[in-house]
């Protein structure tokens, strides 16, 4: 029999109430399923968030349960405070305000862990510590132990730990082979005593919110009891990506004593799970059923943001990951624009007409804050970046900072901006001691005060101080170093190219290796970024016009009153929408990327299809794809593939625009199986005026009966007069001298010289010996 606070409860109102007009039948039935487990299969635009927040009001204005007996939990604060104030326009601000548990994951975990904070050795004024503090932390553990801090870094250390923390581990759970991750085999001594400061401390960092509230639950079945019966209803947001411990601690939230079947329903679209690398797992939304037996499962699949060509177009393409739980989206919608694909010489000429596709779009009278460009990694953005000051179009990076704003070139261009002027101060303090040299904090100190007492640069500053013996030790031998390189660094500029200079310079700089090393998960991102520039650098004969080039395009464009263009990554573009959306740089191994598919295989290859079904739906109105067919890799050109995805594409959903000539061959000599057999060589035809393209016209192009499985041979890689040297040729470099190549891939060659030993170059910095 009910007890008798659940008898006197109010008679929920009828299944017509106000709120309910505005739903489809797929959201109304998900609203009204209030008992049991339910998966909420929300795709792209179905109105997810209006289920969702409508389903809470139902619950409240039915009196099924009371404001504090909710439990509602997402990824961001944003989408927590959307959350409530559009319960609050349901049922009202003052009910509404009694959601006590509406947040967060941490912010939810949080007020459970104040509660009982000493289950887990910490009092409730336990402090929440930022990533800086938890950096620190690490540098004083790992100096504690001994440890190399160049090779170990701090950083490295949590980056470690935060991946343990997501996946729901403490040190007494893991195997001990584990160890060798970090540390030299002391990963899980680190972490055990990283712990152990933290509770000295009185002190929790972002990982430890989840992880501490299920040691509370698992080492205490009352209180994980006692929150099983307060959260009479439990729901849960972009379930999709919810990581290990976030599944975790809802398994054991919704876990009872007599398995009775939980009242959690979950909203997610497994094909929008793109997080994989910061720890999310798609498999919690595909088990759910198997999780929760009895289950149901209710797609939300009639779209409101985009026409139906653009739905089409994207569910063609994700219907080829098999880890998938499936689904149609369609709207009323008549008509729309087909997906426009367009393929072109170069980079430059990508960006050239994607400025061009703007600019006409602005003249029909679209605002430019209704268009987008999202790219698949953050080093394209520069071609645009330039490409927009060029043509005076006013643009806003989104998720990060502009190009040349970026840590990693601003350092680099200060490095460049010193060889061109030793008394350039600013770009001397940035670069002396990164990565470290050997200068303390009083050293450089000295410096400073040298400099300004004598009115002379640091630079002159730092000789002086080696004149006068004033430094000592390895501080002396750094500083004798690299005012040495600076020097021969500044002779070399005379002649050598910028881009080759470039990067010389941040090789033997040692910035390049800082990052190669770096445990920063950001390093590789970094790393493309350097290799950007240097691409950038190659379009200049000069140092000077280089460094001339960039203080004038580095300068904020103005927002005007028809708004910016939107540019960012399609991670940072999840969530958003636009009635133009640009899709540029669908080329193999950058989209799909080459490294997820390295280092995950088919899983990888997976999460970069939802990432193509992500920018996809990003469209309303129109979505235009371009791939280039010429792509420079530090400052080497090299032929590039189409993404495999535009083969994916439904033809009839697609208008392809490519200028014919972009590959080397006829129709006749196409596979059959090529989606590109109508892009023949045409000189004629083509109006390109971009650096690949007059390389092109001016050296011939090389044809071939003979294509490459599966699509056509590209023109070659390479500018007539670079040398290519094979594995035991002799060859000589103007700084290493002679040696004997062991290695070539391409025009990267591993070099075992017979002064210095094992080196690696490019073959154009080479002549053979």
């Amino acid at each position: 029999m009910p007890s008798l606070s659940e008898r006197a409860r109010p008679t929920a109102p009828a299944q017509n109430a106000p709120y309910l007009d505005d739903l489809n039948d797929a959201q109304r039935d998900a609203v009204l399923t209030t008992e049991g487990p339910v998966l909420m299969l929300a795709g792209a635009g179905t109105g997810k968030t209006k289920a969702l927040t409508t389903r809470i009001a139902h619950l409240l204005a039915s009196g099924r349960a009371n404001p504090w007996e909710i439990l509602a939990v997402t990824f961001t604060n944003k989408a927590a405070r959307e959350m409530r104030d559009r319960v609050a326009s349901l049922v009202g601000s003052e009910r509404a305000e009694g959601l006590r548990w509406m947040g967060t994951f941490h912010s939810v975990a949080a007020q459970i862990l104040r509660r009982h904070a000493e289950v887990v050795g910490l009092k409730p004024s336990f402090t929440i510590i930022d990533t800086d503090d938890q950096i620190r932390l690490c540098k004083q553990v790992i100096e504690a132990a001994g440890l190399d801090e160049k090779r170990w870094t701090g950083r490295g250390m949590a980056a470690v730990i935060d991946g343990w923390k997501n996946a729901g581990q403490r040190p007494s759970d893991l195997a001990h082979h584990e160890a060798d991750v970090f540390g030299d085999g002391k990963a899980i001594a680190l972490y055990r005593e990283y712990q152990d400061r933290l509770i000295t401390l009185n002190a929790a960092d972002f990982g430890d919110l989840l992880v501490h509230n299920l040691t509370i639950f698992r080492s205490n079945p009352d209180i994980q009891a006692e929150y099983h019966r307060r959260f009479r209803y439990m729901l849960v947001d972009e379930y999709q990506d919810t990581n290990v411990a976030q599944y975790l601690w809802l398994r054991l939230l919704a876990k009872t004593s007599d398995d009775t079947p939980p009242n959690i329903c979950v909203v997610g679209d497994d094909d929008q799970s793109i997080y994989g690398w910061r720890g999310a797992e798609v498999e919690n939304i595909l088990r759910f059923e198997k999780d929760f037996p009895g289950a149901k499962v209710i797609r939300l699949e009639q779209n409101y943001r985009s026409t139906q060509p653009i739905l089409n177009a994207a569910g063609a393409i994700i219907s080829n990951n098999k880890g998938r739980l499936g689904k149609d989206l369609w709207t009323e919608q008549e008509g729309g624009e087909l997906i426009k694909l367009r393929g072109v010489w170069d980079g430059e000429e990508e960006a050239r007409q994607v400025a061009e596709d703007i600019e006409s779009e602005q003249m029909k009278g679209r605002s430019l804050s209704d268009m987008a460009v999202l790219v698949r990694a953050s080093f394209q953005m520069r071609a645009f970046e330039e490409r927009f000051n060029t043509n005076g179009i006013p643009y806003q990076v989104v998720g990060g900072p502009r190009f040349y704003e970026r840590e990693e070139t601003r350092d680099a261009l200060a490095y460049l901006r010193l060889v061109r002027n030793p008394a350039d101060d600013l770009s001397f303090s940035r670069v002396i001691n990164k990565p470290r040299r050997g200068f303390g904090d009083k050293t450089l100190a000295q410096l400073n005060v040298l400099a300004r007492k004598n009115g002379i640069s640091m630079a002159a500053a730092g000789q002086l101080m080696l004149e006068t013996n004033e430094l000592k030790g390895k501080a002396k031998g750094a500083m004798a170093t690299f005012l040495l390189s600076l020097e021969r660094w500044a002779r070399e500029a005379e002649t050598m190219k910028p881009a080759e200079l470039a990067e010389m310079v941040l090789e033997e700089a040692g910035y390049t290796d800082y990052w190669k090393n770096s445990k920063n998960v950001q390093a590789p991102t970094k790393l493309e970024n350097l290799k950007e520039l240097v691409n950038a650098a190659s379009e200049f004969d000069t140092l000077a016009g280089y460094l001339d080039h960039v203080s004038l395009v580095a300068e904020r464009s103005t927002e005007s009153e028809d708004g910016q263009v939107w540019l960012m990554t399609l991670h940072a573009a999840k969530g958003l929408e636009f009635p133009v959306v640009f899709l540029p740089g669908w080329e193999e191994e950058i989209f799909p990327s080459r490294r997820s598919i390295d280092e995950n295989g088919q899983v990888g290859l997976e999460e970069e299809r939802r990432l193509a079904y992500v920018g996809i739906t990003r469209a309303r109105e129109s979505c235009r794809i371009s791939f280039a067919s010429n792509r420079q890799v530090y400052g080497r050109w090299q032929n590039s593939l189409p993404s495999r995805f535009i083969d994916e594409l439904p033809e009839e959903e697609v208008d392809v625009l490519s200028e014919p000539g972009l590959y080397g061959v006829s129709a006749r000599e196409m596979p059959a199986q090529s989606r590109f057999a109508d892009l023949v060589l045409d000189d004629s035809a083509s109006t390109y005026q971009t650096p690949g393209w007059k390389r092109a016209r001016q050296y011939g192009r090389q044809q071939t009966n003979e294509p490459i499985e599966g699509t056509a041979r590209l023109i070659a890689s390479s500018a007539p007069g670079d040398e290519t040297f094979c594995k035991g040729e002799r060859v000589a470099h103007k700084k290493f001298g002679e040696g004997t190549v062991l290695r070539a891939e391409g025009t990267k060659l591993e070099v075992e010289f017979d002064d210095v030993g094992v080196k690696k170059v490019i073959s154009s910095f080479l002549t053979a010996a």
